[in-house]
């Protein structure tokens, strides 16, 4: 008799003999990643062209880099239903038509309304791409190997930020150095903004060459092409009917998740949704995007030459990238909890240091060599260990913790939270620190503080689990 009990299929040892084919599968789907980074990064190289275009104040400007992220709230929000009724493929590929024509509106606005408008149509289609991504690599990964693939999303988006300040700055410099200066009959942040025209279009063609999630297939009820996926995934020496039948099991008392499935509980949402909107909120609450929507702007105002200023933007996404790489390594050797508490406490450090650095006064337009270094130096050790644990686990929790019957409703919500977190900060930042930039840090290094009781208290591991054993 076939098993229908969760973790009995051999699933969790699975070792897919054409693993390459499951790395493509799961880079694929990460490119909605790489399109969140790039855009993350992007804007930073347009900052002072658009204040300096529009005549804009510091609150204004806030807005304008900032609105994207209400766009990607609402798409974060309306994935998991859209990607429910029409496939996860479907989803990715609305998502990049979507950034291809905020990516070109942006790059020729009229007005900074219409600049705007454009980047929040560009945000509702990375909201839905980052709700998207973690759920299908979740869904279609074998659980052997599903920390590590499921931290393609953070790679995709710490590649995309790098990609990003690169071509931006190769952009700069053919202007001369003038974020307004021409380029082909434009501004130079207007090409800035125009290239990501060409990562919206190859990720809507990787769209065609990955698979349906076989979940979704199994709940449309194509059971046939189901089997043929967790083939091509899962490889020949998992028991196909049992995993079938297991998949099959978990979702035989479920309905497509709503908004009214995540109620209950004595605080409105479930317990786990709030665990997850907790996760959300303290990965953005650490003002890790100040580091790569305000980074050249925020070192040009402690007296970096606005050259350096781009180069220093770039060695942090370099760290990025290590950090991410040494979380990809160890996700799935360590666990997920032990690598946000090692971040919790690295980021405490830096982001202290930084404020203690930025608690002088500037002298000459700079601060204090020793101070200046201190800053530079702390600012780089807190992105390193964002980046080799929450930039990462966050992402892999969200694909992984919740229950079947409220995965994609709750992914949703949360993803949500996260772009609503991402805009408190974004928005908030510019004012803070013509208010005060020290005491700003300070703010970011208490939220890292107290992410350590959060994790310790609410976090449950899920490192070796089936989705189906999730509840």
């Amino acid at each position: 008799m076939t098993s229908t009990v969760p973790g009995k299929s051999g699933a969790g040892a699975a070792h897919p003999e054409h693993l390459g084919h499951v790395i493509f599968i799961a880079a694929a789907a990460a490119m909605g990643g790489f399109l969140f980074g790039y855009d993350s990064a992007v804007i930073n190289g347009t900052v002072e062209a658009i204040r300096s275009r529009y005549d804009i104040g510091s609150a204004a400007l806030a807005q304008v880099i900032a609105i994207a992220l209400i766009g990607c709230a609402i798409g974060a929000a309306t994935a998991g239903r859209i990607a429910d009724r029409i496939g996860r493929i479907r989803c990715m590929q609305i998502s990049a038509v979507l950034f291809t024509i905020s990516a070109v509106g942006s790059s020729l606005p009229f007005a900074l309304y219409d600049l705007a408008f454009w980047r929040v149509i560009g945000g509702f289609a990375i909201g839905m791409a980052s709700v998207i991504g973690p759920a299908y690599i979740a869904e279609v990964a074998p659980p052997a190997y599903r920390g590590r693939l499921g931290s393609f999303q953070q790679a995709a988006i710490v590649v995309g930020i790098a990609v990003s300040q690169l071509v931006n700055w190769g952009i700069l410099n053919a202007a001369d150095g003038d974020q307004r200066g021409q380029l082909m009959g434009l501004e130079a942040w207007q090409v800035m903004l125009g290239v990501m025209v060409i990562p919206a279009v190859l990720y809507g063609l990787l769209s065609f060459a990955i698979p349906e999630s076989p979940r979704f297939l199994i709940s449309a009820g194509r059971d046939k092409r189901a089997r043929e996926v967790l083939k091509e995934v899962e490889g020949d020496r998992i028991d196909l009917d049992a995993r079938v039948a297991e998949i099959e099991h978990a979702m035989k008392s479920e309905h497509k998740s709503t908004f009214k499935d995540l109620l209950g509980g004595s605080f409105f949402f479930k317990p786990i949704v709030w665990i997850g909107i907790g996760l959300s909120v303290f990965q953005q609450f650490v003002g890790i995007n100040v580091a790569f929507y305000y980074s050249s702007t925020l070192w040009q105002s402690v007296g970096v030459d606005p050259t350096d200023s781009f180069f220093y933007s770039f060695t942090t996404s370099i760290i990025n990238i290590i950090g991410t790489v040494i979380a990809m390594i160890f996700v799935d050797r360590i666990g997920r909890r032990p690598l946000a508490l090692i971040g919790s406490v690295g980021m405490v450090v830096g982001l202290g240091f930084e404020a203690w650095a930025f608690s002088f006064d500037l002298v000459d337009g700079k601060l204090p060599a020793t101070q200046g270094w201190i800053a530079l130096i702390a600012a780089h050790v807190f992105v390193l260990f964002f980046a080799l644990s929450w930039g990462v686990v966050v992402w892999v929790f969200l694909g992984e913790m919740f229950p079947n019957r409220i995965r994609a409703a709750a992914l949703g919500v949360a993803a949500s939270a996260q772009w609503i977190a991402n805009w408190a900060i974004t928005a908030s930042f510019p004012s803070l620190a013509d208010w005060n930039l020290s005491a700003t840090y300070v703010i970011y290094t208490v939220f890292a503080a107290l992410s350590i009781p959060f994790v310790l208290k609410y976090v449950k591991e899920t490192k070796g689990k089936t989705l189906e054993e999730m509840g």
